[in-house]
């Protein structure tokens, strides 16, 4: 049987707080709420979590300053930001600290808990101690991410740019859900800024046109958050 998946919430609007556990808990899982940035990371050191959700401006302790406490002590941890400000500035720090996801309140509890799952189910195939993955399966599309090939149907292979490899790799990784543009950015570009956006606009263009033998994959542009690769079965 699968164990119970413990979650560190650390929202400093107490009424939010608690609705929040409330609604994780009816979904099976066991939620931890802590009040403030400090607060939270003592409950934190006390227990072993399989994700925190950070709420961003809190008192004593804000998410980020949290958020790189909890980097020391572990580097995996999957760690979710929610916040009421969606300034760009803020996400990129978010991402920066090690973030894995990004939410603006006001949003839906349907949507935090997909990627809550989505997040734990990625991080569960990350650590079977395979080695990294570097095979994948991308409709009739098969992408070696180590020689950069992308083969469709056994055809002669396209031997993609690094970045391009970089990127279509990134996007399998998380098919059929949101590939946050700015985490992209930040792994791949290693800056966010309008030139770096662009750059990354063209790249997408590159890996639709190489796709396109496929009818059954599609890259979607989810506009102003991100990318996601759609493989209909």
């Amino acid at each position: 049987m699968e164990t119970t998946k413990k979650i560190l919430l650390v929202e400093d609007d107490q009424n939010f707080g608690v609705v929040l556990r409330d609604y994780l808990s009816l979904n099976d899982f066991e939620v931890t709420l802590a009040k403030n940035g400090m607060e939270g990371f003592e409950k934190f050191k006390k227990d072993n979590y399989d994700l925190c959700i950070l709420d961003v401006m809190m008192p004593y302790k804000d998410g980020y300053t949290l958020a790189k406490e909890i980097r020391e002590k572990n580097k995996d941890i999957p760690l979710i930001f929610l916040t009421a400000k969606s300034m760009k500035e803020d996400v990129m720090k978010g991402y920066k600290v090690g973030a894995d996801d990004y939410l603006n309140k006001p949003f839906d509890s349907d949507v935090l808990l997909m990627k809550i799952k989505a997040i734990i189910q990625r991080k569960a195939s990350e650590n079977k101690n395979e080695p990294a993955k570097f095979e994948f399966q991308i409709g009739k599309f098969n992408l070696n991410s180590k020689l950069r090939f992308l083969t469709f149907e056994g055809n002669e292979p396209i031997k993609l740019s690094p970045k391009e490899s970089e990127l279509l790799k990134m996007m399998a990784i998380y098919e059929n859900d949101l590939m946050p543009r700015e985490l992209a950015l930040t792994k791949i570009w290693r800056e966010d800024n309008y030139f770096t956006s662009r750059s990354m606009d063209v790249y997408i263009a590159k890996l639709r046109k190489y796709l396109k033998d496929d009818p059954n994959v599609e890259i979607l542009n989810i506009h102003g958050e991100g990318f996601r690769l759609v493989i209909k079965k």
